[in-house]
């Protein structure tokens, strides 16, 4: 069984090898590590391909840790390092962990090979305030991405994702609502170009990416909501949610700041729950313009599978 998800997303398939990241439940929701390239099937358009690659729950990742140090997390930042050193903790030696802050400007605090005590320095080191360039952000991070090639790669960014370019052209966009369902209905939160480059190019390396929403951004908390703030701030949630759906990750929603100390490790031991399924798009497929679904079977019909749905062939 496979979970179904809204086929929006878009991949530019100058290469033909689709890459996906494959998570397996039981009924009860509990997670399956033990399966092998036996006990999967992949389908294209409903055709059946055959799977070019590989790689079991325990094969080690690169992974960017994106931590929010605009404005919006001055008053909690020792929470915020102290959650992200929990993360650390908790992934696998052998993962390969590039750590990155953002706010305005993006910065590299430390690479794929630097050590952990490394990357620990540079969690303690990020600071900043002033504006949140989130979509720049994440499509540095994708960039940094590609020099791991073939490897398994994750982005988890702790934010808000009230991006401030975003939040202007919103802005713009419900000028003249008068409620709050007008201003639902200006915005498109789904058709920014921003978020789809961002999808487009996480889609073409197979990059799973794992939002904590902070409470900050919250729509259901605003202290005086009204039809501009309400609709600005259900479109940020609306992309940090498709960022999640269609890239096969999960959107974690932080309700109170000392549910980060837990949520952080939660999200590594997901990851340490997904398995690598590569194929070749077929070849007279590509792009050709056209919605292609993606759906894994697994030998045990009682089994859920989640991964991204599909892409267009651009």
């Amino acid at each position: 069984m496979c979970l179904a998800q809204t086929p929006d997303d878009v991949l530019t398939t100058n290469i033909s090898l689709v890459q996906l990241n494959v998570g397996v439940v039981d009924r009860q929701g509990h997670t399956v590590t033990t399966l092998t390239q036996n006990d999967f099937a992949v389908y294209e358009d409903g055709v059946k391909q055959n799977i070019f690659h590989f790689e079991p729950t325990d094969s080690p990742f690169s992974l960017v840790l994106m931590l929010d140090t605009s404005g919006s997390t001055v008053t909690f930042r020792e929470q915020l390092k102290q959650a992200a050193w929990r993360f650390l903790d908790a992934l696998d030696p052998r993962d390969r962990v590039a750590v990155l802050q953002f706010n305005a400007k993006t910065k590299m605090l430390s690479g794929f090979g630097d050590g952990r005590k490394k990357t620990a320095y540079a969690i303690q080191i990020a600071d900043g305030a002033g504006e949140t360039h989130f979509y720049d952000a994440l499509r540095y991070a994708l960039k940094e991405l590609e020099q791991e090639r073939n490897k398994r790669k994750a982005i988890v960014v702790l934010t808000d994702g009230l991006d401030t370019q975003m939040r202007n052209a919103d802005r713009v966009a419900i000028a003249k609502a008068q409620t709050d369902a007008d201003a639902l209905s200006a915005i498109h939160p789904e058709a920014g170009a921003a978020l789809n480059a961002v999808l487009t190019a996480a889609d073409r390396q197979g990059v799973t990416v794992y939002p904590l929403a902070l409470p900050s951004g919250d729509p259901k908390r605003l202290p005086l909501p009204g039809p501009d703030i309400t609709g600005i701030y259900t479109a940020a949630r609306t992309r940090l949610q498709t960022l999640a759906d269609r890239t096969g990750g999960r959107l974690n929603e932080i309700n109170r700041l000392d549910q980060m100390a837990r949520l952080f490790p939660e999200v590594a031991a997901d990851l340490r729950t997904l398995y690598s399924v590569s194929y070749q798009a077929p070849g007279n497929r590509q792009k050709d313009g056209r919605w292609h679904s993606i759906r894994i079977e697994v030998t045990h019909p009682e089994l859920i599978v989640r991964t991204r749905p599909g892409y267009y062939a651009r």
